[in-house]
């Protein structure tokens, strides 16, 4: 005969089990957005103060210095995807905290060409999106794994599109390249949420769960400064 009381203790062990996991994850999510916003605000304090300070702006973007500043957060990238899993969690922080410092810096010339009323509204359409697409992905029991092979072409093509625009400066072009783009970023947004929810149900010790929070963060907050940026050549009024 089936115990009664074993069975109790099955299904009380498995909802604490289910309760303490769920408290994990949320605990975890919130680690991310919390890395991702900071570093947001710390992009956001950079550009402001490169932007207002000429003797720091000019001697960029008036000199071919201004492609490296453009480039450097590129560079930042490709180093967090090759030594994610050998460097500590702490010195994945710290170079998250620098790469934001710098996207600061390549940012600062949208305020140089915005008014800063257009990038204000522009922001706060950006988080509307992001944190509806976010919240999808977080909460859909739809499998999205199958849609990332087809951003991470529609990403290429996009980078391909917009180095190909840089020569032939079409309009027409750039507003094509910025819609699709918004598109992909939101994609993404629900893709990238969805994949950090689930590389948190595999079993990670608190060291690797650390840097993958500030990977997640990583992702998220290169779509929603994606998004910003397109949305803001689709929208922005110019000073």
């Amino acid at each position: 005969m089936n115990n009664p009381n074993l069975y109790g203790w099955q299904q009380t062990g498995a909802q604490t089990r289910t309760a303490q996991f769920d408290l994990g994850l949320r605990q975890h999510m919130l680690r991310v957005y919390n890395y991702m916003g900071l570093g947001l605000v710390l992009t956001g304090l950079v550009a402001a103060v490169v932007a207002s300070t000429p003797a720091i702006y000019i001697p960029i973007f008036t000199t071919p210095l201004k492609w490296v500043v453009m480039l450097a957060p590129l560079a930042f990238v490709m180093f967090f995807s090759f030594k994610l899993q050998s460097m500590s969690a702490s010195t994945a922080q710290t170079v998250f905290w620098l790469f934001c410092g710098v996207m600061g810096l390549s940012m600062a010339s949208i305020f140089l060409v915005f008014t800063g009323t257009s990038i204000a509204r522009t922001f706060f359409i950006a988080a509307g999106m992001f944190g509806a697409t976010s919240l999808y992905g977080y909460t859909t029991k739809r499998d999205l794994s199958k849609f990332g092979s087809f951003l991470v072409m529609g990403l290429i093509g996009l980078i391909i599109a917009m180095v190909v625009n840089m020569f032939l400066a079409s309009t027409m072009m750039q507003f094509i390249i910025s819609v699709v783009g918004v598109l992909i970023f939101v994609g993404l947004t629900a893709y990238d949420t969805q994949a950090i929810k689930e590389q948190y149900a595999e079993y990670h010790d608190g060291e690797t769960r650390q840097k993958l929070a500030v990977f997640g963060a990583l992702s998220l907050y290169l779509n929603f400064i994606n998004m910003f940026q397109l949305l803001l050549s689709l929208t922005g009024e110019r000073e």
